[in-house]
């Protein structure tokens, strides 16, 4: 099944030429091979490239562990390239495993007629390091798993079905090969269990497995909930009589953060436009593994829906923060007293903001106001959204408060 994942290819035809290293980074198994070997490669192909113009390696296979020095992978590239003055197209998958990576595609970037394209899946190797270590030459990509739109683009039919199947097994582009729930599940958890924390465990040295995976599971039953590792060092020791300090718990944060495994929205004080660093809200990447690693048990939807609309918020390219709004209200005896509100999601791409509430149900006016509440404390003129899990017709209100269906959000890419 091939799905075109247009985004992300207009993405990197966007950079051809640009003499900057095109990074495709992202979590195991969310496409990123399938991308560049053959999304890319088709578009190369279909606009006149020949294909001894297109050098492609993939540097997990043992059958290429020898192209891991640096030294005989530049010498093999020199080897097949063609000198005739047109442009080669080097792409090399897992690159964060040659020694060295960095200096090697930098010495790719001196040789004329070559576009250099490769991929990662950590960002220890290479997103932190685009700006520094390639020396303002690195252009990144960061690949996400299906958007519900294109997960519904492969398998069509009725959407609401299509939603339990996405909030239950999640977009990671495999799981689509699969004719079971069983299949599924099984997938998740063996991705998880031999991949995901294997990997995290080997490349950050980590002692105690054991606390990492107790760390993931608290995390993957708290999404969208604020907490910071102090709160969870004390539940440990209070309820799973558990001595995990907090800097140990901050350290496998950043790990599965390095991983893509999960992300961190901070605390955005709407009124006095700073962070507030005493709690964040972290949500996973793909809401199939979060789900594997709860074994399937904790099904909330209000929570995964919140976790999605994340997810699909960072996919439409915006930097999405936890908004905190205060105000002051007035008793009939004349005393004031502050309070705090949240506001799910604050929402930036460059000069656009906009203000999300997520509202699993609204049945009443009651539970409409209270959604509202928060925004209408925020006196300015940007967008404001609520949305809702039911299907409903978009409206807006005498506010400018705009609401719409989780689908119809999730399916327009212009509905923000």
């Amino acid at each position: 099944m091939i799905i075109q994942r247009k985004k992300y290819l207009d993405m990197l035809v966007s950079g051809i030429g640009n003499n900057l290293v095109k990074i495709v980074t992202g979590i195991r198994r969310c496409g990123k091979s399938f991308l560049l070997f053959k999304l890319f490669h088709n578009y190369l192909t279909e606009s006149g490239v020949e294909e001894n113009h297109i050098i492609e390696l993939s540097l997990d296979d043992l059958r290429n562990k020898k192209l891991r020095k640096p030294e005989v992978l530049l010498a093999y590239i020199d080897e097949h390239l063609v000198n005739d003055k047109k442009t080669t197209y080097i792409i090399l998958d897992e690159v964060q495993l040659v020694e060295d990576f960095v200096e090697v595609l930098l010495s790719l970037l001196h040789m004329p007629y070559v576009d250099v394209y490769v991929s990662g899946s950590n960002s220890k190797f290479l997103s932190k390091d685009v700006v520094t270590e390639f020396r303002g030459r690195g252009d990144e990509i960061r690949v996400l798993p299906l958007s519900f739109a294109e997960y519904y683009s492969a398998v069509q039919g009725d959407k609401n079905q299509a939603w339990t199947d996405y909030y239950t097994f999640g977009g990671l582009p495999q799981i689509l090969e699969f004719d079971s729930e069983k299949k599924k599940s099984d997938y998740l958890k063996n991705l998880y269990e031999l991949t995901y924390i294997k990997d995290v465990v080997e490349r950050n040295h980590l002692r105690s497995p054991e606390g990492l995976e107790k760390v993931v599971q608290v995390l993957a039953s708290i999404i969208g909930s604020p907490t910071n590792p102090k709160r969870m060092s004390d539940t440990f020791k209070s309820v799973e009589k558990k001595a995990i300090t907090d800097k140990t718990i901050l350290n496998y944060i950043e790990c599965l953060k390095d991983a893509f495994l999960i992300e961190e929205a901070l605390r955005y004080d709407v009124k006095g436009r700073k962070y507030i660093g005493t709690e964040t809200k972290y949500y996973f990447e793909d809401i199939g593994i979060r789900n594997a690693i709860l074994n399937f048990r904790q099904q909330e939807e209000p929570h995964i829906m919140e976790n999605i609309i994340y997810n699909e918020l960072r996919y439409r390219g915006f930097n999405v923060d936890v908004g905190f709004v205060e105000s002051w209200t007035t008793s009939s005896e004349g005393k004031s007293s502050r309070h705090g509100t949240e506001v799910d999601f604050v929402v930036n791409k460059g000069a656009e903001k906009i203000y999300i509430q997520s509202a699993f149900r609204m049945p009443d006016d009651e539970k409409q106001n209270q959604e509202e509440r928060p925004l209408l404390s925020i006196n300015d003129s940007f967008k404001k959204m609520i949305i809702v899990g039911d299907s409903i017709k978009r409206k807006i209100d005498e506010n400018g408060i705009i609401t719409i269906g989780l689908l119809d959000f999730l399916l327009d890419e212009s509905s923000v």
